[in-house]
């Protein structure tokens, strides 16, 4: 019998809950606000997610998880082009606007490099929302496949041209 691997087998899966939280000594900015509450980066996301969009929590967590894989991809390879669709991009913007915590992600992930988000104003619609999606898997992700299928090929239309952007 012949065992097929997707992926090295020296990559584990990569738990994007432990990768957001391991952030949380990084963060330098308005540290009272992020922190006092005593909740993990995880936590606080979650909840904002919850405060400010129609959903469950089960589904917070789903994309919030692929929402922090997308970004962390972004960051480690931005010598690939990546997108994602609308559903999951609602977790990227969710980073992106708690900026103390976005720039401690950056600060980890990026080489302390300011990640930029630069939308263009129309959708792609050329598959690369799919793309990411197995490029994601093929770096130790453990994608929600049915949350990068929703949007299949109408994929975000961020640009990763700009120096350090995505």
């Amino acid at each position: 019998m012949t065992a097929i691997l997707d992926r090295p087998a020296n990559i584990g899966t990569r738990d994007p809950k432990a990768l957001l939280n391991a952030v949380q000594p990084h963060v330098k900015h308005l540290t009272i606000n992020v922190l006092d509450s005593g909740m993990t980066l995880w936590e606080r996301e979650v909840a904002l997610l919850l405060r400010d969009h129609m959903m469950v929590r089960a589904m917070a967590e789903r994309i919030l998880g692929n929402a922090v894989m997308y970004a962390i991809g972004c960051m480690e390879h931005p010598e690939v082009h990546l997108g994602v669709g609308k559903l999951v991009d609602i977790g990227v913007h969710q980073l992106i606007l708690d900026t103390p915590v976005w720039w401690a992600l950056c600060d980890v992930y990026n080489e302390s490099r300011y990640k930029h988000h630069a939308p263009f104003i129309e959708r792609r619609r050329d598959g690369l929302c799919l793309r990411t999606a197995d490029f994601l898997e093929s770096i130790g992700f453990d994608i929600d496949e049915e949350l990068w299928a929703i949007d299949g090929a109408d994929c975000s239309p961020c640009d990763n041209k700009f120096p350090d952007s995505h």
